[in-house]
């Protein structure tokens, strides 16, 4: 398709600007791409003799074997999620962008390979992108390639058949690369371009890349979406931040909950920039002002840029990316929650990595962070319900929600207190939330808290993953400081595996004396959501007695102020089609 005369031809209308691509920077650490992913060569193409199941997901995306990260978009009536995926081993390598398609984003079906490496612009791999669609309803995608001379470039692939709502099979024209790194640009370091977005009869993109230990996002611009011009300077950059990488940059409405599409402008708006970064495998946002006169973003000063910045999921959630979903005028997120247990262990199991489930996001009343929450469609998965009300937990004790699948689960609760005044004083020197949480965990006494759930846990608590609150009396004595703790200290007796004790700081108004928690349970991995979804900690575990049917599901107190169960519902799950064949 000649997508310059397309172009050309069409007027600058009012688009949906759809994201379709989360990826990754790979290779080898002694080649000259920067690597994020640890290299196996040994297992790469070892393929799986049997899938092991005892932690598979039951209603997260992941395929049927092996290596997944991801990410998706919606054209022609159907949700797309394009992966990076390898078909031959349970480790990265061989990676190739699977894909699959979804009409509620709960079940999926499985289609062949959207691009793999074939050309000599990507032909040492296909990395990230994103997608755009151009007038007329066409869909066009923006990744990275590694070109012969391992360098990062920037490539563009459109459908064979736009009339084809699976988008079965992708074209990668000759005339790639259409942007390649240029003079005092870092070639190892130059990867994961945005969505675009329409402004000034321009198309602009950000492409994340670091100088020395400065991150920065890269501004391009283009009339014809095929020849791109590098501003004169980043939109935005940050000292000391390392290397940005899955940059994502996307407007939100100061008024209510509804999405933006992504070439929104106005009074009503402000902007978000989210970067994941190298150093710290963590991944942080800031909302700010969008100055297109000038090609500049600039933060509010309520956000901070870098390792002490917002951050969508204080636990094991990376290479997020965002969409707008014209069906339901909202913006939603993903996010990729890799394994935390050995490799050795994903070799043998035969799969590795899930997607986390889909979330709307929006601004908050006060303008100073994002909110999220699982989407509306999950909710069709719910099966046998247990509901509590009125309560009471005193200090010590553990009450058991039975009548669930206790592995598989959603729990939605209401905690009340009566009051605030014997909270423990909150020490300054308390910055670090993950630290904090080590310190008070959940077994620590307190006085209001720690309280919550334990999830994932065996009958007589040799194993657990507590999710869980603890309220501090902050040094204005009418304010209140909020940890939020998701620990997998507990959560198995096996050895050898990553188990961090995950937090973040929750910045709630307790005036009403209640607090709420989420959580999406789901054999080896916990979603939860505090507050409402201004807190999000997202952990893998591994336990080796609760599983399946003996995994068990408790509230607890073990704060000396009684707590109450206000409410509670919890549901056991079904299970989706998850990446059957397209018939």
């Amino acid at each position: 398709m000649d997508v310059s005369r397309f172009l050309r031809k069409s007027p600058a209308l009012v688009f949906y600007l759809l994201l379709v691509i989360v990826a990754f920077d790979f290779g080898d650490e002694n080649c000259a791409v920067e690597a994020r992913h640890k290299v196996y060569p040994e297992y790469q193409s070892l393929p799986a003799v049997s899938v092991k199941y005892a932690h598979r997901t039951g209603y997260h995306f992941q395929p049927p074997k092996h290596w997944i990260n991801a990410g998706p978009m919606h054209y022609k009536g159907w949700y797309h999620l394009f992966y990076q995926y390898n078909p031959k081993g349970a480790v990265w390598g061989n990676i190739v962008w699977a894909h699959s398609v979804s009409k509620d984003l709960v079940n999926w079906r499985a289609l062949p390979p959207a691009i793999y490496p074939t050309k000599p612009f990507d032909i040492n791999g296909c990395w990230s992108g994103s997608a755009t669609v151009l007038p007329g309803n066409r869909p066009i995608i923006l990744y990275t390639g590694i070109d012969t001379k391992n360098h990062q470039v920037q490539n563009y692939a459109v459908p064979a058949n736009a009339s084809d709502p699976y988008l079965r099979e992708w074209t990668k024209p000759d005339n790639n690369p259409i942007v390649d790194p240029g003079p005092g640009v870092n070639a190892s370091a130059f990867r994961d371009p945005t969505t675009a977005w329409f402004e000034d009869g321009h198309w602009k993109i950000l492409v994340g890349s670091r100088r020395k230990h400065r991150g920065m996002a890269y501004l391009y611009r283009s009339r014809d979406f095929i020849h791109w011009t590098k501003a004169k300077h980043p939109l935005h950059s940050a000292p000391k931040t390392g290397m940005w990488e899955c940059p994502d940059f996307f407007p939100v409405s100061k008024n209510n909950a509804n999405g933006l599409d992504t070439s929104a402008l106005g009074q009503g708006v402000k902007h978000v920039l989210k970067v994941s970064l190298d150093l710290t495998r963590y991944e942080y946002y800031t909302i700010g002002t969008y100055h297109p006169d000038k090609d500049r973003y600039m933060p509010d000063n309520t956000s901070a840029d870098g390792w002490s910045g917002l951050r969508y999921d204080y636990g094991n959630f990376y290479a997020s990316k965002t969409f707008f979903d014209p069906v339901k005028n909202r913006r939603l997120l993903w996010g990729w929650a890799n394994e935390s247990d050995a490799v050795q262990s994903d070799v043998q199991k035969g799969w590795a990595g899930i997607q986390t489930i889909p979330r709307k996001i929006w601004l908050d009343s006060y303008g100073k962070q994002l909110l999220q929450w699982p989407v509306e469609e999950l909710e069709t998965l719910r099966g046998q319900n247990v509901h509590m009300s009125s309560v009471k937990l005193n200090n010590g004790e553990h009450v058991e929600i039975k009548g669930i699948t206790a592995a598989q689960a959603d729990v939605d609760v209401v905690f009340s207190f009566s009051s605030l005044d014997g909270a423990e004083q909150f020490d300054s020197s308390w910055l670090n939330a993950q630290d904090l949480c080590g310190l008070k965990g959940s077994g620590v006494p307190g006085n209001v808290g720690p309280f919550g759930l334990l999830t994932l846990a065996s009958e007589h608590l040799e194993e657990f993953t507590p999710v869980f609150f603890r309220i501090f009396k902050a040094d204005d004595q009418n304010k209140h400081k909020v940890l939020m703790c998701s620990d997998a200290r507990s959560s198995s007796l096996k050895s050898g595996i990553y188990k961090p004790s995950f937090a973040g700081f929750v910045d709630v108004d307790l005036s009403d004396g209640k607090i709420s928690l989420r959580s999406l349970i789901d054999h080896s991995v916990v979603e939860s959501f505090g507050a409402g979804g201004k807190t999000c900690i997202t952990s893998r575990v591994y336990p080796t007695l609760a599983l399946l049917g003996n995994a068990r599901l408790f509230t607890f107190n073990n704060g000396t102020q009684t707590i109450t169960i206000e409410t509670l519902d919890a549901w056991s799950m079904n299970r989706p089609v998850m990446n059957q064949a397209l018939e």
